[in-house]
């Protein structure tokens, strides 16, 4: 094997298995193992072009006559926040948030499996031991870093930050064009404040501060009740058959 070919990402496909998203249908995935040989501008190919990474893996749906996982991205320098973003902001305004290398902590793993535990004990995830959380949170090749939020007492010093209460974490690829949130996770007793849509409005003023133009937001699923929070990320791109393209906007709530 030359060189070049060792560079060149090999594909498989799993396989078939129910879908998560759509009751009645089985998916596959097309993917590739992201290893320290391959080019950096390859990897940031796959993952600004609808591939997404979980640990050392590059995957896409590849499911026999079906096309319903759909990427898509926020345009940054365009968003607009609507009425109930404004509200979770206002919610959550005590909150601080610093990033971080990706190196787990037993905290931030406790916190990881209320969350788990609350929201998706039946999932992929349920069984996740404290050496899988690391593993997907370390096992990277690119640009990986986390974001913690954490609770800030009236008056607390910034350093005092890692003795406040942790409420939320994000995992996160930087791109060459944008942040690709790979996951995050938060207090589920916070729910009601909108945590999660905090998180995401949080990277969209990071990645403005940076001068990154997107935000990834992974697949989106027309008629998926999991994946409607998406949508409200406006304007946002969707990646078609050939290119990004722009999505009508939805005026509702501003």
């Amino acid at each position: 094997m030359t060189e070049q070919q060792k560079k060149f990402p090999e594909f498989y496909v799993t396989a078939p298995q129910p879908c998560p998203y759509l009751p009645g249908r089985l998916e596959r995935k097309l993917f590739t193992h992201l290893t320290h040989d391959k080019p950096p501008e390859l990897i940031d190919r796959l993952l600004t072009t609808g591939f997404r990474r979980s640990q050392n893996i590059a995957y896409v749906p590849y499911c026999e006559g079906c096309q319903a996982c759909v990427s898509v991205r926020v345009v940054v320098n365009e968003f607009k926040s609507n009425r109930s973003m404004r509200r979770s902001w206002v919610r959550n305004s005590k909150l601080a948030a610093r990033r971080t290398a990706s190196i787990p902590t037993q905290e931030q793993f406790k916190l990881f499996r209320a969350y788990i535990d609350a929201r998706h004990s039946d999932g992929g995830m349920a069984d996740m031991t404290m050496l899988d959380y690391r593993m997907m949170v370390e096992d990277t090749v690119i640009d990986t870093f986390l974001t913690e939020y954490r609770q800030r007492p009236d008056g607390a010093p910034d350093s005092e930050f890692d003795s406040w209460p942790l409420k939320a974490v994000a995992l996160c690829d930087r791109l060459s064009d944008g942040i690709s949130m790979v996951y995050s996770f938060y207090d589920p007793d916070g729910a009601d404040s909108g945590l999660g849509t905090y998180m995401i409005l949080e990277h969209i003023a990071f990645a403005q501060r940076i001068g990154l133009p997107h935000v990834y937001l992974g697949y989106w699923i027309e008629g998926s009740k999991k994946m409607a929070y998406k949508t409200r990320f406006q304007p946002q791109e969707r990646l078609g058959p050939d290119r990004w393209e722009r999505v009508a906007e939805d005026a509702t709530e501003f």
